[in-house]
């Protein structure tokens, strides 16, 4: 496909479908407590994505059966939510969720704890999201995408967790992956260049144990091997020509 450059438009539409997810992560944040099941966030997700004019993108995309990816502990990504599966007090569940609006995509996802949760659950929180924050220091037009990738690990590295190497971040615009694959793990090579206008998903997946991830047999839901916890963080960003990335789906 090769790295799509967005021109004024199509910026203008990704960012506003980044704005409206950024309002649907909030609220689901405000929702997250014991009791409720995976499949009540999953719902509350569809029908705040459609209230504010978006399609979830991710219902149906390449078969996956919901609109929200709900993840609970040990379940790194693409958790199919459930009805039968309830959070309880001390669970964390990693929310990714994406839409469509106007022909363009957006993407994001966020680790919240269920009630009280332990410090060690937290610390795994709060590295994973600040290493988003590390790695798109690097974010810059005329750096190279994976000083990205290499800041991520670097920030991640002194305490001791697995970085998933499985998946990775990507390109969003028209498509919900587009090029380029966005590692989150250190790289010897460069990567290309940074330009204003590419618009990019960076989304560290961390385990509080060992890199190693398996999928379960329903082929969507990825864990940890080890059966540690895992966090994800992610938002859209834009490169942009004064230097700093713009985050898109903060709200």
């Amino acid at each position: 496909m090769g790295i799509i450059i967005k021109n004024e438009q199509e910026i203008e539409l990704i960012r506003e479908s980044c704005r409206l997810l950024g309002i649907v992560h909030k609220e689901l944040e405000e929702f997250i407590r014991p009791g409720i099941s995976t499949k009540d966030i999953d719902v509350k997700g569809d029908q705040l994505i459609r209230k504010l004019g978006g399609i979830p993108n991710f219902l149906h995309y390449n078969g996956y059966p919901a609109s929200i990816c709900v993840s609970v502990n040990d379940e790194v990504v693409h958790g199919i939510p459930t009805k039968h599966r309830i959070l309880q007090e001390g669970d964390i569940v990693s929310l990714d969720a994406g839409m469509i609006y106007k022909g363009y995509h957006s993407d994001a996802a966020r680790t919240h704890g269920v009630g009280q949760i332990s410090p060690e659950a937290q610390q795994l929180i709060d590295v994973t999201k600040q290493s988003f924050f590390e790695g798109i220091k690097m974010a810059k037009a005329g750096n190279h995408l994976y000083d990205i990738s290499n800041a991520i690990a670097a920030y991640v590295k002194p305490y001791g967790y697995g970085i998933v190497r499985d998946l990775v971040g990507h390109g969003v615009g028209t498509k919900l992956h587009e090029d380029p694959q966005i590692p989150n793990f250190a790289q010897i090579k460069r990567g290309p260049k940074l330009r204003p206008g590419m618009t990019l998903a960076i989304e560290p997946m961390i385990n509080m144990g060992r890199a190693d991830v398996e999928w379960l047999d329903d082929d969507w839901t990825v864990v940890t091997e080890d059966g540690s916890l895992s966090a994800h963080y992610e938002n859209t960003i834009l490169i942009t020509e004064d230097g700093e990335p713009e985050i898109l789906t903060l709200y």
